[in-house]
C-alpha cells in the first residue's frame, strides 16, 4: 500500500490496485456518477433560478408594485397567526402523547402508538372534507388549526416517541435522587433531551402548512399557496402568481433558517460504557381513565372524523358510485405515475446517494444540500417554475407527461435518497473493493455488489415517492395533460363541485394506498430506537 493512502492493494499476487471510496471519483469509470449527480443538483435548482429570473425579468419597480401591497401583508399575517397557533399546540399535544405511551403503563400503549401514526394515511385535504361533511360551516384561522394539528400532529409524535425511547433514564435517576420532583425531572432533564426531535417535527409541520393548498381551500382560509393557485387559473403566465412564489420561497427559507439558528451546536449523547437500560414505565394509577381519553380523543377526532364521513358518504352512494368508469380510469393512471414517478425518482438519486457515502467531501456535499433543499419547497412553487420555463423556452414540453415527472423528482427527490443512502452504507464498501480486484470496472462492481444489496432501501424508497405522488395535489392539478386524472385531482374537482358522495371513493382509495406508507414509516421509527 502507498503511504499517501491513494491505493490500497489486496495481498493476492498479481492484484490490482483498487481505489479508496474517498478518491474513487478521480477514476474516469466514475466520472459519469458525479457528472449525473451535478445535473441532477443543476436541475434541482431550477425553481429558485426561476424566481431570480422572473425578479430581473419584470423589473423593480413591478416587484414592488406586487410585493409590498395590502393583498400580500394579509396573506403574511394569516402565515403568521397559522404558525404561531398552530406548532404550539403540535407541540403541547404530541409531548403528552408521547410521554403517555412511550413511559407510562397506559393499557394498550402498544396499539395507541399505531394509532398515533395513521392519521398520515389520510392526506390533508381529505381530513378538511371530512370535516366539512360533518360540520358545512366549518371556516377560518381556527377551523385551519384544527384541521392541521390533526392531519400533521403525527410529524411531531414520531421523532418525539422515538426520542423517548432512546433516552437513558439514569439521568432522570439522578436527578430524583437529588430531591427534584416528577414535574422538575421533566422539565429540567427530559424536555431538553427532546428539543432536537421537537425542532425537527415542527420544521416539517411548518413547511407543509407553507406549502398546503386543499385543506386551507375548502376551509376558506386564504395562504399564499392557495392565493398563488387562484391567481395561476386567472392567468397562468401572471407576474402576481410568480411574485407571490417568491415571498413563499423566502418564508420557507425563514423557516429553514431559524430552525438552524434555533438547533445550535449541542448534541445530547450518552457516552458511557454499558448498555441503556430501558427506562422503567410510571403507573398512572387514578389517572388512567384521563390519561386514556386523550389518545382516544385524537383517535377519533383525527380517524374516527374521516371513516365516519367516508362511510356515510359510501353508503349514501351506494354501489353507482363505484360503477363510474372514472373511477378504475382514475386509480390506473395513479398507480402508473406513482410506480414511474417512483422509480425514476430513485434511479435519478443513487449517484448522488453513492457519492454521498463511498466519496464525501466538500464539493458533495455541496451536492447532495442540492439534492435535499428542494424537498422544502411547496409544490406549487415547483409546479409554476416548469409551467413559466416550458411556456417560455419549451412550449412542446407544457401539460406533458415527461414535465409532470420531472416535478414529482423535484418535489420526493429526498425521500428518494434517504432511504438509498441507509442501504449502500451498510453494504461494506470490501465488496466493491474484491470486485475491482477480479478485474470488474468500478461502475460494474458497484452495480454488482452495493447496488444488488441496497435493493430493499431502493424499493423502501419507490414506495415513498410513489405514496407521496399518489396524494399530491397542486402540481398534478398545474401540469397534468388534458384527460389525465388521478385520484387526488378527480377527488378535487368533484368536492370542487359540492359533489361529496361521489369524491368518496376517491378518498378512500387515496387512504388505503397511503396505509403501506405508514407502516414503513413507523416500522423505520422503532427500528431507528432500536425495538
Amino acid at each position: 500500500m502507498l503511504q499517501d493512502n491513494r491505493w490500497t492493494q489486496t495481498a493476492a499476487a498479481g492484484s490490482a490496485r483498487i481505489p479508496s471510496p474517498r478518491i474513487a471519483l478521480l477514476l474516469p469509470a466514475n466520472w459519469p456518477l458525479l457528472l449525473t449527480a451535478s445535473l441532477v443538483a443543476l436541475f434541482s435548482l431550477l425553481p429558485l433560478g426561476f424566481i431570480l429570473w422572473i425578479t430581473v425579468d419584470v423589473g423593480w419597480e413591478t416587484v414592488k408594485a406586487l410585493v409590498f401591497r395590502q393583498r400580500v401583508a394579509d396573506l403574511l399575517l394569516n402565515t403568521a397567526l397559522l404558525e404561531i397557533t398552530t406548532l404550539p399546540i403540535g407541540i403541547v399535544l404530541c409531548v403528552t402523547l408521547a410521554w403517555l405511551i412511550e413511559r407510562t403503563r397506559l393499557p394498550g400503549a402498544a396499539l395507541w402508538s399505531w394509532l398515533m401514526v395513521t392519521p398520515l394515511a389520510v392526506p390533508a385535504f381529505v381530513h378538511s372534507y371530512a370535516w366539512i361533511g360533518l360540520v358545512p360551516g366549518m371556516q377560518g384561522l381556527w377551523s385551519a388549526v384544527l384541521v392541521s394539528v390533526l392531519a400533521y400532529f403525527p410529524f411531531l409524535y414520531l421523532p418525539i416517541a422515538a426520542t423517548l425511547r432512546r433516552l437513558d433514564p439514569a439521568m432522570e435517576d439522578a436527578a430524583a435522587a437529588l430531591g427534584l420532583g416528577p414535574w422538575r425531572v421533566f422539565f429540567r432533564v427530559v424536555l431538553p433531551q427532546l428539543r432536537l426531535s421537537i425542532l425537527g417535527g415542527v420544521m416539517l409541520v411548518a413547511l407543509h402548512l407553507l406549502s398546503e393548498y386543499g385543506l386551507f381551500v375548502m376551509i376558506r382560509f386564504d395562504t399564499f399557496a392557495t392565493a398563488i393557485v387562484d391567481v395561476f387559473q386567472s392567468a397562468y403566465n401572471s407576474p402576481a402568481a410568480n411574485m407571490l412564489s417568491g415571498v413563499l420561497v423566502l418564508c420557507c427559507a425563514a423557516v429553514l433558517g431559524l430552525d438552524l439558528m434555533l438547533r445550535g451546536n449541542e448534541r445530547y449523547a450518552r457516552v458511557g460504557t454499558g448498555s441503556i437500560r430501558p427506562a422503567e414505565r410510571k403507573r398512572l394509577g387514578p389517572w388512567v381513565i384521563p390519561a386514556l381519553l386523550l389518545p382516544a380523543l385524537v383517535t377519533l377526532l383525527a380517524l374516527g372524523v374521516p371513516l365516519y364521513t367516508l362511510g356515510r358518504w359510501l353508503w349514501l352512494g351506494g354501489f353507482a358510485i363505484w360503477a363510474s368508469p372514472e373511477v378504475a380510469s382514475s386509480f390506473i393512471q395513479s398507480i402508473l405515475l406513482a410506480l414511474a414517478g417512483g422509480i425514476i425518482a430513485t434511479l435519478v438519486a443513487a449517484p448522488m446517494a453513492w457519492i454521498s457515502v463511498r466519496a464525501p467531501g466538500r464539493f458533495q456535499k455541496v451536492l447532495e444540500t442540492c439534492h435535499y433543499y428542494v424537498g422544502s419547497l411547496p409544490g406549487v412553487v415547483v409546479a409554476l417554475a416548469l409551467v413559466t420555463i416550458t411556456v417560455r423556452v419549451a412550449l412542446p414540453l407544457y401539460q406533458t407527461f415527461s414535465t409532470l415527472i420531472a416535478a414529482y423528482i423535484l418535489l420526493f427527490l429526498p425521500r428518494a435518497i434517504v432511504g438509498l443512502r441507509a442501504s449502500i452504507a451498510q453494504a461494506p464498501v470490501e465488496l466493491e473493493r474484491a470486485a475491482m480486484s477480479l478485474g470488474r470496472s468500478p461502475g460494474k462492481a458497484v452495480w454488482a455488489t452495493t447496488m444488488r444489496l441496497a435493493a430493499p432501501g431502493a424499493g423502501a424508497s419507490i414506495a415513498l415517492v410513489s405514496m407521496g405522488i399518489t396524494n399530491e395535489l397542486t402540481a398534478t392539478l398545474m401540469l397534468a395533460p388534458n384527460g389525465v386524472e388521478t385520484l387526488a385531482t378527480r377527488f378535487w374537482s368533484l368536492t370542487s363541485e359540492i359533489d361529496y358522495v361521489t369524491a368518496a371513493p376517491y378518498a378512500l382509495m387515496m387512504v388505503v394506498l397511503s396505509l403501506p406508507l405508514t407502516l414503513i414509516v413507523q416500522s423505520q421509527s422503532r427500528r431507528t430506537a432500536g425495538q
